[in-house]
């Protein structure tokens, strides 16, 4: 399978404005129901436990988008197989193999940060390089630690401790204990608990500054436990024992940050959005959701769909009231939420999301640059960005390779005509389909 944007590629997409001016309570029109494509946080960590399971792994409903074909083609080339059949995708163990073989990350962050602990349980000589914006995404304290652990990691000759860089297996891992800075990334951490059931006395990592999205660690040890493994947190230090994994089945959950704007449309132009599959229970940080429906006065209920699975009903009614939100846990949110509060009748300040200067771009910088130049009254702080009222107008939105701000610039649309947002095709990093949902929900198509 191609690692190639399955989606076709353009220049500009003009995002739809709302068929309606912005509904009062009793006069809201939008009625949508939508489903959204599969986790890619659950999706990637599912491919990365099954290739290290004793057996074979269904995993059902899995997310089918360039990071996750990437994913599997990085699983391939360490010597995992990957089956597409009519119930999802079936993956077999890695196998030891010998010879060089090349990685290719393209700008995927859980691919550059998930599969070197991978290569180094193996016997090959892997090279890892991807685009020229993940070179500036930060790996360096990830690489250290595996250093740390036994991996025979040799930096290339680029950036030392980003890629291109080569790890040279040597039949396994010692494992052991290791300290750990994953203030940058919560998928430093993810990536040595993934691997280290594999490992021969597994990991006990003491982490050392704070790490964000607690909720990503959580969906990591939740995965694990149910691969068999045994993890145990203990405040400062994770310990994972080495484990023989196994599952024949497991199912994927609908990725509920790429539903972050079909959540905020009835927000931002009232009406009703229905999202199908909605989990009651879940460690995905975007359940966060729900509870931001609440404090900006709409709604957020479950249904029953008419077959029997879980559908959120989400309402609003245009109106929007400034907040000072810390997403320090749910920091992927961020564009759609700062497009969002863009519309509020006063002021607001999102904080805690220093972190995502170090993401496919700095979205700090990118957010306050573009809403800027559509009229906003945005400017960046040390750990956030402030935000005041102000009358959007047409233009271009650039999207810096972020799928994320793919998604902002949607949401400004709502309300905005005329706003161009520079490709789309982008988007295909976590939903190719994106762009036909969104104009289906508007009912355009």
């Amino acid at each position: 399978m191609s690692t190639d944007d399955p989606v076709p590629t353009a220049t500009s997409w003009t995002a739809p404005t709302a068929a309606t001016t912005p509904a009062t309570a009793g006069d809201a029109t939008l009625r949508a129901t939508v489903r959204v494509p599969g986790s890619k946080s659950i999706t990637n960590r599912a491919c990365v436990l099954a290739a290290l399971s004793a057996g074979t792994t269904l995993v059902r409903e899995p997310l089918d988008s360039r990071d996750a074909r990437l994913m599997l083609a990085a699983l391939r080339e360490l010597g995992a197989t990957a089956e597409h059949t009519a119930d999802g995708l079936r993956i077999s163990p890695l196998t030891q193999g010998d010879g060089e073989t090349h990685v290719v990350l393209g700008n995927a962050g859980t691919v550059a940060r998930f599969t070197p602990a991978l290569a180094a349980l193996g016997e090959r000589t892997v090279h890892f390089d991807g685009d020229a914006a993940i070179r500036r995404r930060p790996l360096s304290p990830l690489l250290d630690a595996l250093r740390t652990l036994g991996a025979d990691i040799e930096d290339g000759p680029g950036e030392p401790g980003a890629p291109p860089f080569t790890v040279h297996g040597h039949g396994g891992l010692r494992g052991g204990e290791v300290d750990l800075d994953s203030s940058a990334s919560s998928q430093f951490l993810s990536a040595l608990l993934l691997a280290a059931p594999a490992f021969d006395h597994g990991v006990t990592v003491r982490l050392l500054g704070e790490v964000p999205s607690e909720p990503h660690i959580a969906m990591t040890l939740d995965m694990l436990r149910r691969f068999g493994a045994a993890p145990e947190r203990r405040g400062r230090e994770v310990h994972v024992p080495p484990a023989t994994l196994t599952l024949a089945d497991y199912a994927v959950e609908p990725d509920l940050s790429t539903a972050a704007p079909f959540v905020a449309a009835p927000l931002v132009t009232g009406g009703t959005v229905r999202i199908v599959g909605w989990p009651r229970e879940t460690t995905q940080p975007g359940d966060w959701l729900r509870s931001l429906v609440a404090e900006l006065g709409g709604e957020a209920v479950f249904e029953r769909g008419a077959d029997g699975s879980d559908v959120l009903r989400v309402s609003g009614d245009g109106r929007l009231a400034g907040r000072e939100l810390d997403l320090h846990e749910v920091g992927e949110l961020t564009p759609v939420v700062a497009a969002m509060l863009c519309f509020a009748d006063g002021p607001s300040r999102i904080s805690g999301v220093a972190h995502l200067r170090g993401h496919e771009t700095d979205r700090l910088a990118a957010l306050a640059t573009e809403l800027t130049a559509l009229g906003g009254a945005v400017s960046e702080t040390a750990d956030g960005l402030v935000i005041g009222p102000a009358p959007l107008h047409a233009g271009t939105f650039h999207t810096y390779d972020d799928h994320r701000l793919v998604m902002a610039g949607a949401v400004l649309g709502l309300r905005v005509s005329g706003v161009e947002v520079e490709n789309p095709a982008t988007v295909g990093k976590t939903f190719p389909g994106f762009v036909d949902a969104w104009h289906a929900m508007l009912g355009a198509v």
